[in-house]
């Protein structure tokens, strides 16, 4: 146990939280005090200022970023013969599948399943390809990052940034399709917006992390393609999470299988909140729709720490 506390002691000094930890002995007690890194209290201090000269940074650049946005989004359609029509047509096709395999293949019956996969399929694809981009997006501008300054993260905001177009377009392929199938609208379709917040919010934590990490290990790009697409089955992107067992035998235990997929996968609580305000129309658990917010914002934090922390080695891995 000591051996124990002593590393955890020298982890906090050798990362600059404390400076040196002195221990005293009184008889048979022994007491340890840990005297705190002047810098880190500095930072700690000066934690919300930085985080808005930070911000107003980005701003400055916000040039920059929507001519990236553009650059990305002409170099996805070029030489290509529809162009932009394939943001139509790309998720018109998978609902096609999906429906014929679901349907008529397999004779499940959910009511329109067209518009049910449709509205899981949306927000999964804006996920995916943001996090497969933003992978190369600090990888393939390594050319940028090694001639002029800019703040790094715009590199991965501008790829979340060109998929959330993507988004936008592809949900005007939604609208008549819920026309078509007779699905109602509602007033809590208004909370859509909400939601693709708290998406882009999500997103933008998981592409900061792949980002920084791919930097590091070029294996993350390989890996990455294997998780996503164990991603895809284990969300509810053409099934429902009614259909998930709330008990079930796991090496001697009972499981609620229901409950951990909403703990451990945020992606199925987004789109859990999708389906809600636009397939059932109806008003989503508001306690629960905070959670996913608050869970959306803590998982950035991280992702902003983590890429900040390694930034500075950027230019010498590339």
């Amino acid at each position: 146990m000591g051996i124990i506390f002593g590393t955890a002691l020298y982890a906090l000094r050798g990362w600059g939280l404390c400076d040196m930890y002195i221990i005293e002995k009184k008889g048979q007690n022994t007491t340890v005090r840990v005297v705190p890194h002047a810098s880190f209290r500095f930072r700690l201090r000066n934690y919300p200022y930085r985080f808005v000269s930070r911000v107003k940074e980005l701003w400055s650049f916000r040039e920059l970023v929507r001519n990236l946005v553009v650059r990305d989004l002409k170099v996805r359609y070029k030489n290509s013969v529809l162009g932009v029509v394939w943001s139509f047509l790309n998720p018109l096709l998978m609902m096609v599948v999906f429906t014929a395999v679901f349907t008529i293949m397999r004779g499940e019956a959910v009511n329109k399943f067209p518009v049910f996969v449709l509205v899981g399929l949306l927000p999964w694809q804006f996920f995916a390809n943001s996090v497969s981009s933003a992978a190369q997006s600090i990888v393939g501008n390594a050319h940028l990052i090694n001639k002029v300054y800019f703040p790094k993260e715009i590199l991965v905001v501008s790829g979340v940034l060109s998929n959330l177009v993507n988004l936008l377009l592809s949900l005007l392929v939604l609208i008549p399709m819920m026309l078509l199938f007779k699905v109602e609208f509602t007033i809590w379709a208004f909370l859509l917006p909400v939601m693709i917040i708290i998406q882009v919010i999500f997103t933008l934590a998981a592409c900061f992390v792949v980002a920084t990490f791919n930097v590091f290990y070029r294996d993350i790009q390989i890996i990455l393609e294997v998780v996503l697409l164990a991603g895809f089955f284990l969300t509810p992107v053409f099934y429902s999470l009614d259909i998930l067992p709330r008990s079930y035998p796991l090496f001697g235990n009972t499981v609620d299988v229901w409950q951990w997929m909403y703990y451990l996968n945020p992606m199925a609580s987004i789109i859990a909140n999708y389906r809600i305000i636009l397939y059932y129309g109806a008003s989503p658990a508001f306690d629960f729709l905070g959670r996913t917010l608050v869970t959306a914002v803590v998982f950035l934090i991280v992702g902003l720490i983590v890429f900040y922390r390694y930034q500075t080695w950027f230019s010498e891995e590339l």
